[in-house]
């Protein structure tokens, strides 16, 4: 359903490879019906996602950003997706400080076996993020001046952090 304005969200979505990209499919599977307009991308682990990874969908257009991966403690890489829980709350901050909302970066843990949950989240955000409308950062800053750079520059203190 689009608002008055005929406004459809644009979400990115990171998924890990053993939980929660599975519980997409299993939807796709069960034939839960869930929004269209996510374009998910499947990583091997939700702590492989780099914070600009994050940062490139929301200067290439995206109006949301969705990181998905196992639940804390069933990780099958050990320990990432702790990792990937403490870069979203320090990249939540860090986007609101570019003017973006919070609510425009979820994380999601969901198994593969929660495809039903899985669908339900993603349907949750996309009006979220609907209501708050486009994000038109695209206009506002070019890729080319957006600090990815420094972003990189500064990756071994995050790193230290993390």
């Amino acid at each position: 359903m689009t608002d008055k304005n005929g406004f459809e969200p644009l979400i990115i979505g990171f998924t890990c490879n053993w939980c929660s990209y599975r519980a997409a499919d299993l939807a796709g599977i069960s034939r839960v019906k869930y929004a269209p307009n996510v374009r998910l991308m499947r990583l091997m682990c939700s702590g492989r996602l780099d914070p600009s990874f994050v940062i490139k969908a929301f200067a290439g257009g995206a109006d949301g950003v969705l990181i998905s991966g196992c639940h804390p403690g069933e990780c099958h890489y050990q320990e990432q997706n702790y990792k990937t829980l403490r870069r979203v709350v320090l990249l939540s901050k860090m986007l609101e400080q570019f003017g973006i909302e919070p609510e425009r970066l979820k994380l999601v843990w969901a198994s593969a076996a929660e495809g039903i949950q899985f669908a339900a989240e993603v349907t949750a955000m996309v009006e979220e993020v609907r209501a708050l409308g486009p994000l038109n950062w695209q206009g506002i800053v070019e890729p080319s001046e957006f600090p990815v750079e420094a972003l990189a520059a500064a990756k071994p203190e995050l790193e230290a952090v993390l």
